[in-house]
């Protein structure tokens, strides 16, 4: 009779290796995102300021009907494509898988 030990061997490197390497993307992603949010907040604060000044007029209710439809899809369809780029032809795709989504939770 095989032991779990012995059924395991054979995969362990796959399964560390995979969730070491989901655990960095999921890390770096989540750095990049909130680089991308600070970058996007600042510049609101700077537009805001120069229509305050009176440098530029901002047609508020045409951003948001330009922008609503963009958010939504990339909201459903971002995170979905993400993954598929991330985890094409990786044999070790569920410890990946685990992996980023740890990587995504760290403080």
């Amino acid at each position: 009779m095989t032991s779990l030990g012995d059924l395991l061997t054979p995969i362990l490197p796959d399964l560390s290796l995979g969730g070491l390497l989901g655990f960095c993307a999921g890390f770096a992603v989540k750095k990049v995102g909130r680089g991308l949010i600070f970058v996007l907040g600042a510049l609101f604060v700077v537009l805001q300021l120069l229509a305050w000044w009176g440098f530029v007029t901002v047609n508020w209710t045409h951003v948001r009907e330009v922008a609503e439809p963009l958010v939504r899809q990339g909201g459903e369809q971002g995170g979905a494509w993400l993954m598929k780029v991330l985890t094409a032809n990786l044999p070790f795709g569920g410890a990946f898988t685990a992996g980023l989504l740890l990587g995504l939770r760290t403080k």
